[in-house]
């Protein structure tokens, strides 16, 4: 994840948004998300994102009483499409009575890094802000936990899968260690787009770490892209 520290050198957004087409609630938060990661939270003004946008200040109230509700929106912009994707994907493979450990698994991760790749102005690198910690962030520490408890169970299942237990039995290791790793995309916008490759590539490193092998690997591969597809087309 990113620190703070790097606020003199925000991180690239993955595509500079057609702000024409944007509403004007997702003008805010995309002009927000720039200026927060520039500048930070406490070195941002509700005057500052208006003028941004272009609005008065009290037309910015009317969407959002205070930069904390924009602040959490754009938090729970990384964290909650994640979620609701990778749950939706579990009850579906639930119901088909198939589930793969190692297919899951690889499913979530793609998930995640695309969902953090096409955060606005890559707002990962707040995560680590020490606003953050204050309880007007509750929701969001709370939906992060959720993902991080997801990543934990589907990882001792892939383990399980993949015959190798050890991280498994450690309580909370695991998801600790894969959450992280996934999160890494959050880092390396910072220097480049991220591509396509890059997601698979994060995807397998997560199975190595559950103690899979190359075919095991590949085989999760190939199980995701099907899982994925059947839940876009149905």
């Amino acid at each position: 994840m990113g620190d703070s520290g790097g606020r003199g050198r925000p991180g690239r957004p993955r595509r500079v948004p057609d702000t024409g087409t944007l509403s004007p609630r997702d003008q805010i938060l995309d002009a927000a998300a720039a200026l927060f990661v520039a500048h930070g939270f406490a070195g941002t003004s509700t005057r500052m994102i208006a003028e941004r946008v272009g609005i008065r200040q009290a037309s910015l109230y009317y969407h959002y009483a205070g930069k904390d509700d924009i602040l959490a929106d754009l938090l729970s912009s990384s964290v909650r499409p994640s979620l609701d994707r990778i749950r939706a994907l579990e009850d579906r493979s639930a119901a088909g009575g198939t589930i793969d450990g190692g297919a899951l698994l690889y499913a979530a991760v793609l998930i995640d890094v695309r969902t953090l790749a096409a955060t606005s102005h890559n707002v990962g690198t707040l995560y680590l802000l020490p606003e953050i910690q204050h309880e007007r962030f509750d929701a969001f520490r709370a939906e992060r936990e959720d993902l991080r408890v997801t990543y934990d169970r589907l990882g001792r299942a892939a383990s399980r899968a993949a015959g190798g237990a050890t991280l498994g039995e450690t309580d909370g290791l695991l998801g600790d260690l894969l959450i992280q790793l996934a999160e890494t995309v959050i880092q390396l916008r910072r220097t480049r787009e991220p591509r396509p490759e890059d997601a698979h590539a994060i995807a397998g490193a997560c199975l190595r770490i559950c103690g899979a092998e190359s075919a095991i690997v590949e085989r999760a591969r190939r199980g995701a892209i099907a899982l994925l597809e059947d839940a876009l087309v149905n």
